[in-house]
């Protein structure tokens, strides 16, 4: 494990952006789970950076508590090898891994004190009483609970019990952080503070973390990278706003925020620097469809927010369409929009208030609709993708 020295835990050369470099920490090859015929990781594969912050994120099922469970040594995998920097712990059990992991149910002991709870992995290392006392007290200051030490968990509030338990996985200066769903036990108004709060101290401390969570805002508010899981492999891996913007599956777009979807059938492959067309219903749209063939049926998908009502000037990709529903949501509003030509695949656009202020629109009106061809994502036809 990583020494640690009191007042050092944010130690950091200049050079590095919160502790983060380009080399990869953890480096993790065809990792395959198995539980009996059931495979729940299929020769998974992925490079972690030091200092990195990264969200497994997908549903229930997909494999992604496995995958940190493995990496954990918690479960170990069928096959496949785990590295981390540069030392191959693929058989190593959990007490000869260096990370600190932090469950759903935080696993608090119920018995001892928040300043025993967080002493406990030191006091197991045999560190020295006077250096466990000032770490302690160094970690309550680091999660804003200076004056909690004496208590038990079970006078604390969730929301504390969570920081303390943050504290105690750091005691030891891991090189590895491990959340499992740190934050799902919580009030959604708690949950949305200690996301900020978790971010902020991964930061300070430069500390390589890997979260498991289903909560797509959760993941996009928090990571470096998000790796999105289905049925035991990675679907795609990237930024927050690379997964959100250009998903590369039909299953990524359709899990990580709103998205429409409508069938569809390339009527022009289109090249470098002239965008296809694609047909749906009778409409005919362009957009980029040069990774598909002419007559290939396909499924065309574009974000709400994506879909501009056009009040004055010409677009491309406009159509007309009648409103038959809207859905007052705070700052926008959800609008159902039966669009003439797409024989019967209506479809949902959100309108700004100030937008459905200056237009006045109400349901029945009709009104012009444009689809820009840079927000037009196109997948292989979801009959034969699902």
């Amino acid at each position: 494990m990583r020494s640690f020295g009191i007042g050092g835990v944010c130690a950091m050369t200049d050079g590095q952006e919160h502790g983060r470099t380009d080399r990869a920490f953890l480096q993790i090859r065809n990792l395959t789970k198995k539980f009996g015929n059931f495979v729940a990781l299929d020769s998974v594969s992925l490079d972690i950076r030091e200092g990195e912050f990264v969200c497994f994120l997908g549903p229930s099922g997909c494999g992604k508590t496995t995958f940190l469970r493995a990496i954990a040594g918690l479960d170990i995998q069928t096959s496949g090898t785990v590295e981390q920097a540069g030392r191959d712990i693929s058989a190593l059990p959990p007490a000869e891994r260096d990370f600190g992991i932090v469950f759903q149910s935080y696993a608090l002991f119920p018995n001892l004190t928040v300043d025993r709870n967080i002493a406990f992995g030191l006091e197991n290392v045999k560190t020295p009483r006077p250096q466990i006392e000032a770490r302690v007290r160094e970690l309550l200051e680091l999660v804003g609970l200076p004056d909690q030490g004496s208590k038990y968990p079970a006078q604390l509030s969730g929301g504390q019990q969570q920081r303390i338990a943050l504290a105690r996985a750091i005691a030891t200066s891991p090189g590895l952080l491990l959340l499992d769903e740190p934050l799902s036990a919580l009030d959604a108004k708690v949950r949305v503070h200690l996301r900020h709060e978790v971010k902020e101290l991964q930061r300070r401390l430069g500390v390589t973390t890997i979260m498991v969570t289903h909560d797509q805002e959760e993941a996009l508010s928090m990571a470096d990278r998000i790796v999105v899981m289905n049925h035991g492999v990675i679907d795609q891996t990237g930024t927050p706003m690379e997964i959100y913007r250009t998903p590369e599956t039909a299953f990524v777009a359709d899990f990580i925020g709103k998205m429409n979807f409508v069938p569809g059938r390339i009527l022009s492959a289109g090249s470098d620097g002239s965008a296809g067309t694609v047909k749906v219903g009778s409409v005919t749209l362009a957009c980029d469809t040069r990774e598909f063939a002419p007559d290939e049926a396909v499924t065309v998908a574009i974000r709400p927010e994506d879909i501009t009502a056009v009040e004055t000037q010409d677009h491309g990709n406009l159509v007309e369409a009648k409103i038959t529903g809207m859905e007052f949501l705070g700052s926008f509003f959800r609008v159902a929009l039966e669009v003439g030509g797409f024989e019967g695949h209506d479809i949902e656009a959100d309108f700004s208030i100030n937008l459905a202020r200056r237009t006045n629109v109400v349901v029945g009106d009709s009104l012009r609709v444009a689809f820009p061809p840079n927000r037009i994502r196109i997948f292989k036809s979801r009959n034969g993708d699902d």
